[in-house]
């Protein structure tokens, strides 16, 4: 299904129970909600009460496309739009890799919208000014050609440690990805997302809600160290590290992503009580 945002339409697959707790599953820059699926049987047979919200982020995967420059609080805006369209009226839990945890820092700032944050491999400061530079450069090739050539290599490298790059299955949903977007979306989407984002730290004493960060052991711009930091930052926080994975940590590694996430629910579900 679609629904409406200040950002276009949003792509958005409901899986689970039609009534039970919603849960939000934002996916990275780049990529799309496909990322999750090798972990989604696994959250389906061990918690089917929740209804699983699926979405595709602004200017990416089956959403419409970007038409105009915007930021990530923008886009947080986009998700509240897209929660009202769905009737949701309760606090979700919200999960999101990269560029879903910076979304869910922003709503989770924000009193009574989210019960609990999840935030994978999503640093809470700028990129580096090395990456910075990276990215500029290979900006106009990304709008000129699309994601090919050494754009292409460029992102695989930067979402995928070198064994999952090598796996056909995985590899493969990167790559249809990238061929989703036009080449104007995503050069926006790579200029809203990434080359503005801002640092966030401000925000994280003012995270109310559970939260669990989840670093990969791969990423060095989001180190377990890092994440630890951010924790400490954060009220109610914990962070935890996940091996053997770069950035897209639930595609890499789903088992693993998977049961963070149970443990972390079945917590929240006793401290309800």
């Amino acid at each position: 299904m679609v629904v409406p945002s200040r950002l276009g339409d949003l792509s958005v697959r409901a899986v689970g129970a039609v009534d039970g707790h919603p849960t939000v599953l934002w996916s990275s820059m780049f990529v799309d909600s496909r990322t999750w699926d090798r972990m989604l049987p696994t959250l389906l047979r061990k918690a089917p009460d929740r209804s699983y919200l699926l979405i595709d982020p602004p200017g990416l995967g089956r959403s419409e496309a970007l038409h105009r420059r915007s930021t990530i609080a923008e886009a947080a805006s986009a998700a509240r739009d897209a929660l009202d369209s769905l009737a949701v009226r309760q606090p979700v839990d919200w999960v999101g890799n990269a560029f879903g945890g910076h979304v869910g820092y922003e709503l989770a700032a924000q009193p009574g919208l989210l019960r609990s944050l999840v935030a994978i491999s999503a640093p809470v400061e700028p990129i580096a000014p090395a990456l910075r530079r990276k990215i500029q450069l290979l900006k106009p090739l990304l709008q000129a050609f699309g994601a090919v050539g050494p754009v292409r290599a460029a992102v695989i490298e930067a979402m995928l440690t070198d064994a999952s790059a090598a796996d056909p299955a995985i590899l493969g949903v990167v790559i249809e990805s990238l061929d989703r977007p036009s080449r104007a979306s995503m050069a926006l989407a790579l200029r809203s997302f990434i080359l503005d984002r801002v640092d966030v730290s401000s925000l994280l004493p003012r995270i109310g809600v559970p939260s669990l960060y989840l670093a990969s052991d791969d990423r060095g711009d989001w180190s377990p160290h890092d994440a630890e930091r951010a924790a400490s930052l954060t009220p109610n926080a914990r962070a935890l590290t996940i091996a053997g994975a770069r950035t897209l940590v639930p595609l890499e590694q789903p088992d693993a992503v998977a049961q963070q996430l149970l443990a972390f629910w079945s917590d929240l579900a006793t401290s309800d009580r």
